[in-house]
C-alpha cells in the first residue's frame, strides 16, 4: 500500500509548520497558555482567515477545503508538534463531523470555517468512564424542544468556546446536542490541566434547547464520532513524540561528559533508536486507523483501538525517555520538552486509556 503523501499534502503540512513557527513559537504558545483567557483570539483568527485551516474537513459547499481524512491527519500532527492549546480538535474535527453528519447545517460549518464557532466535547462522566454510547446525562423531549440535565466531567476548552457538543440519553439510545456555551441552567467549574490547556466541570440544570439542538443519534454515530476524534488524536501524538525526540537527539550532541557528547555513548544511542522505532509503529498505527474511518464499524473501531493503544505505549516510552536523557533540567518550564512530556501523558488517556481500548478491541473481536 502506497503511504505517499501528495504534493498538495506537502504544501499544507509546509505553509502550516511555517505559519506556526512564525505566529505559535514555544514562548508565544507559553504566553497563551498561562494568559487570563487560556488560549489566542488572535492565532485562531488568522487559522481561519491566513490559512483556511479551520475548515480543511468541512465541505466546498459550507466554505470550507473539502479535505479528506489524510489532510486532517497532516494538520493534526503539525497542531501537534505545536502544542496547539486551541480547541482545533474540538472543532475543526469533532464539531466538524458532527455537523456534517447531521446534515442541514451549512450556517454552523461555515461559522466553524471563519473561526467564529468554537466548539468543546462534552462527552466524559464519572461514572460512565470511557465510555461514549453509556450516558448519564439525560435528554428528554419536550414537545418544543429538549431538556437536559447532569453533569460532564474535564470538558476541554469548554472555557472558551461558544458551543458545547453534549452526549446525553434519550429514553433507551444516546443522542448528540448542540448546546450554546451561555445558555441559562449551564454552569462551569473551571481549572487549567496539566498540559497547558482548559477544562472545565459542565452541570446541565434543566437547560432547554430547541427542537433543532439535536445532531445525531444513536450508539454508531457517536461511536464513530469518538473514533473520528481518537484517530486525530493520534495524529496529533505523532507531532509531539516527534519533537520530544528531535529535542533528545539535540540535546544529547551538545550535553558533554568525559569529554565527549553523550550522544557518542552506545547505550544512549540504543536508548534513541528505541524511541525512533515506538515512534514509527505509533506512526503505522494511526495510518490504519486513519484510512480505517470509512470502513465497516467493527473494522474500525477495531482499527482505531489498535491504534489508541500502539500510541498510548509509545507516548509513554518516547515522553519518560526524553525526559531522563535531558536529566534534571527535563523537568523544568524553560525547557520544551517537558510541556510536551505533559501532553503526551494526557494523550495517554485522552478519549480511552490503554486498557479500555483493550477490553474494546476484544470485545469486538470476539463478537466477530
Amino acid at each position: 500500500m502506497d503511504f505517499s503523501f501528495t504534493d498538495d499534502q506537502h504544501q499544507l503540512r509546509d505553509a502550516l509548520r511555517g505559519y506556526l513557527e512564525r505566529e505559535n513559537g514555544f514562548s508565544a504558545r507559553t504566553a497563551s497558555a498561562r494568559s487570563a483567557s487560556g488560549w489566542s483570539e488572535s492565532l485562531w483568527r488568522g487559522l481561519a482567515e491566513d490559512l483556511g485551516i479551520l475548515g480543511v474537513g468541512v465541505a466546498e459547499t459550507a466554505g470550507g477545503a473539502g479535505g479528506n481524512a489524510i489532510d486532517m491527519m497532516v494538520v493534526s500532527e503539525e497542531l501537534g508538534a505545536n502544542l496547539l492549546v486551541e480547541p482545533f480538535l474540538e472543532t475543526s474535527v469533532i464539531g466538524a463531523a458532527a455537523l456534517g453528519a447531521a446534515g442541514g447545517r451549512e450556517a454552523e460549518l461555515a461559522a466553524i470555517v471563519s473561526g467564529a464557532m468554537r466548539c468543546a466535547f462534552a462527552w466524559a462522566e464519572a461514572e460512565s468512564r470511557f465510555d461514549p454510547a453509556a450516558p448519564a446525562t439525560a435528554a428528554t423531549g419536550t414537545g418544543a424542544g429538549w431538556r437536559i440535565d447532569g453533569r460532564k466531567v474535564v470538558v476541554t476548552a469548554a472555557p472558551y468556546v461558544t458551543h458545547l457538543l453534549v452526549t446525553a440519553r434519550d429514553s433507551d439510545e444516546p443522542v448528540l446536542l448542540l448546546v450554546e456555551a451561555d445558555a441559562a441552567g449551564l454552569s462551569l467549574q473551571n481549572y487549567p490541566t496539566i498540559d497547558g490547556r482548559r477544562a472545565a466541570d459542565v452541570l446541565f440544570d434543566a437547560v432547554s434547547l430547541p427542537e433543532a439542538a439535536l445532531l445525531l443519534r444513536g450508539e454508531e454515530a457517536i461511536e464513530r464520532l469518538c473514533d473520528i476524534a481518537t484517530a486525530m488524536l493520534g495524529a496529533e501524538a505523532l507531532g509531539v513524540m516527534r519533537v520530544m525526540l528531535d529535542d533528545t537527539i539535540a540535546f544529547t550532541k551538545e550535553r558533554r561528559q568525559f569529554g565527549q557528547p553523550i550522544a557518542s555513548f552506545q547505550v544512549l544511542q540504543h536508548r534513541m533508536v528505541d524511541m525512533y522505532m515506538q515512534t514509527e509503529l505509533a506512526t503505522s498505527a494511526v495510518y490504519r486507523a486513519v484510512l480505517s474511518l470509512d470502513a465497516a464499524p467493527a473494522e474500525r473501531a477495531r482499527a482505531v483501538s489498535a491504534m489508541k493503544v500502539t500510541v498510548a505505549g509509545a507516548c509513554r516510552f518516547v515522553g519518560q525517555n526524553a525526559i531522563q536523557l535531558h536529566g534534571g533540567m527535563g523537568m523544568t518550564d524553560e525547557v520544551r520538552v517537558s510541556h510536551y512530556f505533559r501532553r503526551a501523558t494526557v494523550i495517554e488517556s485522552e478519549f480511552g486509556s490503554a486498557d479500555y481500548h483493550r477490553r474494546r478491541f476484544a470485545a469486538l473481536s470476539r463478537a466477530d
